[in-house]
């Protein structure tokens, strides 16, 4: 039996997890991610946009606002083979090369490419597995309006101010989210010690600036 962390959201999120794996993903047109400024969002304005964003709850009701111990800014840098061309009409959450941003911020996760512009925002929540005998700390993703009925659940662990990701079970956007979220380490856009986060002199990640 899954323990809960502390709300009873760990719990809705283990026992959707479940059924909403065993369903299709749903069948109707993706609505686009909203926005919190009439102006349309590039490459170069996106992820301020993104921030100003809220989920919508599609398939679960919106996790309440409060701290979770994920919250934080990761970027990953995808690098492309020589040999491959950028696509101009990628499938969504294709992992195309360049800054990829990640915001888990109190229950909303927001996905950004830097390059294109390419965004998602939806909702998570964390809780932890201790069936055997090892705890397993585990994420949860939903609401994404790229795969609305999906529910995304991920092992989760952190190595020298890296997140890293497994994936459990993800079938959004034909398994790319997946595929996305867990191809590098994120890193981490939090100074170090609270001295680099004074005198901002640290080696910051791409796209941490």
């Amino acid at each position: 039996m899954l323990r809960k962390r502390t709300t009873l959201w760990s719990g809705l999120a283990a026992v959707t997890t479940v059924a909403l794996f065993l369903a299709a993903a749903c069948a109707r047109p993706t609505p686009g991610v909203q926005h919190g400024t009439a102006a349309a969002p590039t490459p170069a304005n996106g992820w301020q946009a993104l921030l100003q964003s809220t989920p919508f709850p599609y398939s679960i009701p919106l996790p309440p606002p409060a701290p979770t111990i994920l919250d934080g800014t990761y970027t990953k840098e995808e690098l492309r083979e020589p040999s491959v061309a950028p696509c101009k009409r990628c499938p969504d959450y294709s992992p195309e090369a360049g800054v990829w941003k990640l915001s888990l911020d109190r229950g909303v996760f927001r996905v950004w490419h830097q390059g294109t512009g390419w965004r998602s925002i939806g909702s998570f929540t964390t809780f932890y597995d201790q069936t055997g005998r090892q705890r397993v700390d585990q994420l949860v993703l939903f609401n994404d309006p790229y795969c609305p009925g999906v529910v995304g659940l991920y092992n989760w662990r952190r190595e020298d101010g890296q997140l890293i990701l497994e994936p459990v079970g993800d079938t959004c956007s034909m398994g790319l989210r997946a595929v996305n979220m867990t191809s590098l380490p994120w890193l981490s856009c939090q100074p170090p010690t609270t001295e680099a986060g004074i005198t901002d002199h640290w080696p910051k990640p791409p796209g941490c600036e």
